[in-house]
């Protein structure tokens, strides 16, 4: 059953080649029609009020505001589809309220799938009762992880996004709004703070031994006491020194 009438898309990519890869994906689809674009946050504040979009497929990292901010920043309340190139479970709290999530980078079949789902809902309205978007947003802000990161997307020094498994994570550099991450004796740069991260790791592994230092406790293979501080050796070769607090912390980790 299709939806009685047209459902009017807004695609809200930083990307322009995920933004190419939602329009592709949706040719053929007759009961879908692509009303515009944006590349960042503010630009999609602006659009989702003026064009009144019924679907938006939102980015959740990209220039400007989140796509958590740009929610409770409009004034139309339309349905979303986030996208996004982190498979963790501190996003999953929001994306579950949201229609459906793709991950980056998302083949036709996964795209299908979510296409089945707006359908329904388009075919089925909601519930009177049901939040609006800006609601739930709200509430997901307010919200803590539910779960720790298991996995996520970077991009290599090529632009290429890849996956890397947290667990192969030796540590994390904090450098302003940015982190290198160190994983497999490579190392990616991250947008997203280290308190960010922090919040996001399972503590049990992963500990912050330096205001711009998270290790994992798993690739720790030696510490080596300097005056009151603690040197530890790594699974990949690099030597880290722990602050005094941190220091003091791994102490009453380990001995």
């Amino acid at each position: 059953m299709e939806p009685q009438r047209s459902v009017r898309v807004l695609i809200v990519e930083d990307e322009p080649l995920a933004r190419q890869t939602i329009k592709d994906f949706l040719e053929g689809q007759d009961w879908l029609r692509v009303i515009g674009e944006a590349a960042d946050g503010d630009r999609a504040v602006a659009l989702i009020n003026d064009l009144r979009p019924d679907l938006v497929f939102l980015d959740v990292r990209m220039p400007g505001l989140t796509g958590l901010q740009v929610l409770e920043s409009i004034k139309h309340d339309p349905e979303v589809v986030f996208t996004t190139a982190y498979d963790d479970h501190a996003v999953t709290a929001f994306e579950l309220e949201a229609l459906d999530y793709i991950l980056k980078p998302f083949g036709r079949e996964r795209f299908t799938q979510m296409l089945t789902r707006v359908k329904h809902r388009f075919v089925k309205a909601a519930e009177d009762s049901e939040p609006s978007v800006k609601e739930r947003a709200q509430n997901a802000l307010r919200q803590k992880p539910a779960e720790h990161l298991q996995r996520l997307f970077v991009r290599d020094r090529r632009s290429r996004l890849v996956q890397v498994q947290v667990a192969e994570i030796t540590r994390l550099v904090g450098a302003d709004d940015y982190v290198e991450l160190h994983a497999c004796d490579k190392s990616y740069l991250v947008k997203i703070t280290l308190n960010e991260f922090e919040q996001r790791l399972d503590r049990n592994h992963f500990r912050r031994i330096h205001r711009s230092v998270i290790v994992n406790l798993d690739h720790v293979l030696s510490c080596e006491p300097i005056d009151r501080r603690l040197r530890l050796k790594l699974s990949d070769g690099a030597e880290v020194v722990a602050s005094r607090g941190g220091s003091q912390t791994l102490r009453d980790l380990f001995f």
